[in-house]
């Protein structure tokens, strides 16, 4: 939840505001004592040292203070000194909470730069540590593991940074249980904690604790956002003004961008209206009133639709929008929202990005206030008709932003056509930049839609609609980890909802997830699952694979006879239903089970059954492949004659299908059973006939690789 602090690069400049020229113009104002105190604590000898001992972690400094003081600016201030990169200018360039990197200079004493992440989202709520690990990673350009725990990611995150001289950014802990599993075993790595009070439980740290600002830092913040002729005019009215503020950064900001939108209203007065507003019931302690009272008076100075447009933004997931989102919760035109979330900016309410199409983010010290207006003064029902036209908006966007993806002519493409024009992509590169630039509120969206459970319909179809982009745009191999946790949320619904369906469908994901990452016995567990679902269901499609993938694990497990139980299982349903292509299939896994028990006679007998199988369906290439094996089988039972056969009959196959590389594998194959058989001459025949089939399609050994996976 990074605050709105000291950095003032939101509000718009007013007349009067411009630095000299060939001067740069100040961001960061004041803490010159904070600053002072944490580098002196960088170079504190730490209690390892004072015993003599080896320091095994990196240094914590640890900046306390309430929302709305500034600390996560004086953070990144300290990292960008540190470091020798601009990471105010990173923060301010990337979007509210989002994490961030900044590229190290490749001296000093932190070469590797900045890394940044929350540790509380803009809801209030603590983000999970394998969430946290997992942007840690993804920022070092390690692939995150579908599926992995918090221990393993954590691990993970320990492991990438041993090697690495940075500065971690770690804002907005609750406590010290979410920072100690992410604290680097390595000292030549630094970590600047943010927090509301102290982190109990990580040995060494000593909190420094922001207050207000001094008088001259805040009548400068209050200048460059007003220009100075309006202080000069009056400079006693602006150390009232930041007296009233309680010198936090956050409402001076607020007040700042309040009378740079409105150059007749003077310090004295906006002063004297912000000391008069009562306080009200959104406020939790006494440090947290002027920041309160700077929102509320913002607030009331908007016209009644802006004003409701910002309380609706508390819904918007992540505390990330966009115009669409604007446009749907308020339901208003995009261009409107557009609008008049860039007056939001100006005003200091609202942070963005500066893109093409921008995205905009709620301060973390403004969040909860904005909550607290929002229930106060809106009705319920208003409030959840509001969420379900954002979640349709967003349904419809991923449905477009997959669309796109599709081949002219296609339904979908079709489909696509008839959406509203604001809707839609003019290709897939911008639907692409699109997902990627909103994939945290995305998720966001989908995992809040879940947990709310009021509408578990637009819930399934929000997560539907975001799996079939991601996995349109960036592949499932890429996405696996996003989609790992996507079907968990599908799983999360279907259990609560009693339905089995999507339940069996949601576990075979996870599932199948599992067991790509070798997590074996817990896809085992997820298959049985499915399994039950799937019987309850009445579904067959997910009963029949569910068994398949059973034996599948039980195979990978080395468990030979429970896996041909279980394809056998498998292979009863698709010949009841008369799936022949599945039918050859099957059989062909079972052939394989046996060879690896040695069970040779079973396994020569499925084989040649799937050969049946694909000869039935006119697939001579995968009839091929299935006499192949089965002349590896009749070698393994000692039968060398039978296999030379089996492989010629193979070859004939292979090239009537026209598959090269399969009728050199082939070739290979058989001069090795000629070899083996004492005919030499002949294997150099076949050999030979492999090179020429071969050409440039690459070496033997890539051609025996292949048999031997085929």
């Amino acid at each position: 939840m990074t605050d709105q602090a000291v950095d003032t690069s939101g509000p718009a400049k007013a007349p009067g505001t411009e630095e000299p020229s060939g001067t740069a113009p100040p961001r960061f104002f004041g803490r010159e004592r904070e600053l002072k105190a944490l580098r002196a604590d960088i170079e504190r000898a730490g209690l390892d040292t004072l015993a003599g001992r080896k320091t095994p972690r990196a240094r914590v400094l640890l900046i306390a203070g309430r929302p709305g003081s500034g600390r996560s600016a004086l953070a990144e201030e300290l990292a960008g000194a540190l470091t020798g990169t601009d990471a105010a200018a990173a923060a301010a360039a990337a979007t509210g909470a989002l994490p961030w990197a900044v590229p190290g200079t490749g001296s000093g004493d932190y070469p590797d730069g900045v890394l940044r992440v929350g540790l509380t989202d803009p809801g209030g709520r603590r983000v999970p540590t394998e969430r946290t690990a997992g942007e840690i990673l993804g920022l070092l350009g390690v692939a995150v593991p579908p599926g992995a725990d918090q221990d393993e990611l954590s691990e993970m995150v320990r492991e990438a940074l041993a090697v690495r001289r940075l500065v971690l950014v770690l804002d907005d802990a609750a406590d010290a249980e979410q920072v100690d599993p992410l604290l680097p075993e390595n000292p030549d790595c630094l970590v600047l904690a943010t927090a509301t009070g102290p982190l109990t439980g990580i040995p060494d740290v000593r909190p420094c604790t922001l207050g207000g600002l001094e008088a001259g830092a805040a009548v400068r913040l209050l200048a460059r956002a007003i220009g100075q002729v309006r202080i000069t005019v009056d400079p006693r009215t602006a150390e009232t003004l930041s007296e009233v503020c309680g010198g936090q950064p956050a409402a001076l900001a607020l007040m700042g961008g309040l009378l740079a939108a409105h150059p007749m209203a003077s310090v004295a007065d906006v002063a004297k209206q912000l000391h008069e507003l009562p306080d009200s019931g959104d406020q939790h302690s006494v440090g947290a009133r002027p920041l309160a009272r700077a929102f509320r008076l913002v607030h009331d100075s908007l016209p009644a639709t802006a004003a409701r447009i910002l309380r609706l933004l508390a819904l918007a997931p992540a505390g990330l929008a966009d115009a669409h989102t604007a446009s749907a919760l308020a339901g208003c035109s995009v261009s409107a929202a557009r609008s008049t979330l860039d007056d939001f900016v100006k005003l200091g309410l609202l942070r963005t990005d500066g893109a093409a199409h921008p995205q905009y983010a709620v301060p973390g010290c403004l969040a909860p206030l904005l909550r607290a207006l929002l229930e106060d003064q809106d009705r319920a029902g208003e409030i959840e008709l509001a969420r379900a036209r954002m979640l349709e908006r967003t349904v419809r966007r991923l449905q477009s932003c997959r669309a796109v993806t599709e081949p002219e002519g296609s339904a979908a493409r079709r489909k696509l056509a008839g959406l509203p024009r604001s809707l839609r992509f003019p290709n897939a590169e911008e639907a692409g930049a699109w997902l990627r630039v909103r994939q945290p509120a995305l998720l966001a969206s989908a995992r809040l839609a879940v947990a709310d459970g009021e509408l578990d319909t637009l819930a399934r179809r929000l997560v539907a609609a975001l799996v079939r982009a991601l996995a349109a745009h960036r592949g499932t191999e890429e996405a696996a980890p996003e989609l790992y946790g996507l079907h968990g949320l599908v799983l999360d619904v279907a259990l609560r909802r009693e339905l089995p369906r999507e339940q069996a469908a949601a576990l075979l994901n996870l599932a199948d997830l599992d067991a790509r990452t070798g997590r074996t016995r817990d896809a085992l567990t997820r298959y049985r699952a499915a399994l039950d679902a799937g019987k309850a269901a009445k579904d067959l499609y997910a009963t029949g694979r569910a068994m398949e993938s059973v034996g599948g694990a039980y195979e990978e497990l080395g468990d030979y006879h429970r896996a041909a139980d279980w394809y056998g299982r498998a292979l009863s349903q698709r010949l009841t239903q008369g799936e022949r292509a599945e039918t050859a299939r099957l059989y062909g896994r079972l052939g394989a089970v046996h060879t690896y028990a040695g069970r040779y006679g079973e396994a020569l007998r499925n084989w040649r059954a799937a050969a049946a199988g694909h000869r039935r369906l006119g697939d001579p290439a995968a009839q091929a492949r299935a006499l192949s094996e089965s002349a590896r089988v009749q070698e393994y039972a000692g039968r060398p004659h039978d296999s030379l056969r089996t492989c010629r009959e193979a070859v004939d196959l292979a090239r009537r299908a026209g598959d090269v590389r399969l009728q050199a594998a082939l070739q290979l194959r058989l001069a090795d059973t000629l070899d083996r058989l004492g005919d030499p001459a002949a294997a150099g025949l076949h050999r030979a006939a492999a090179d020429r089939l071969l050409g440039e399609e690459g070496s033997a050994y890539e051609i025996r690789s292949a048999s031997t996976e085929n």
